[in-house]
């Protein structure tokens, strides 16, 4: 019996094999490319079609996609997590967090860049200069930035 969503299983998942930290590197993968490109990794109606096509193909990258330019390092990054082959992944959700801050502009971002990109861009696309008031929706100029969502390391003050 499986369990599991069948949009983000990896694919030793499906195969009933023993899982481990690197079944979540996958789903980390399957939630990026749907984050970046707006669409999961594979579609299909059918579970069964859904299951053998994590198991037989290979990903898109993101960027050919999403509707605004996703930089190549954040597509491999992606990719990688994707891997068919659990030892081919990245080894860890610390590496996967150090790559994707390093992917956005090519320097690794830490709290304090992350900080001066919200104080820079939030008030431009949500109308609020404080990044931490109001919720977040998905309703455009109401707390989310347009596009893709990068994560970013939460406030500590």
């Amino acid at each position: 019996m499986l369990v599991g969503t069948p949009a983000y299983m990896a694919p030793e998942t499906i195969l009933g094999e023993e899982p481990d930290r690197r079944v979540d590197i996958y789903a980390i993968g399957c939630l990026l490319r749907f984050l970046l490109a707006g669409e999961g990794v594979f579609r299909s109606r059918n579970r069964v079609q859904l299951l053998r096509q994590h198991l037989q193909e290979a990903p898109t990258p993101p960027s050919q996609s999403a509707d605004q330019p996703i930089p190549r390092a954040v597509d491999d990054l992606v990719l990688a997590c994707l891997q068919k082959d659990p030892a081919s992944r990245p080894a860890s959700v610390d590496e996967v967090s150090r790559r994707a801050m390093s992917g956005i502009s090519g320097e690794v971002w830490d709290e304090e860049a992350a900080r001066h990109w919200w104080k820079t861009h939030l008030p431009d696309n949500c109308g609020s200069s404080d990044p931490t008031s109001g919720p977040l929706t998905s309703e455009p100029g109401v707390g989310a930035p347009p596009g893709p969502v990068w994560i970013v390391p939460a406030w500590r003050d």
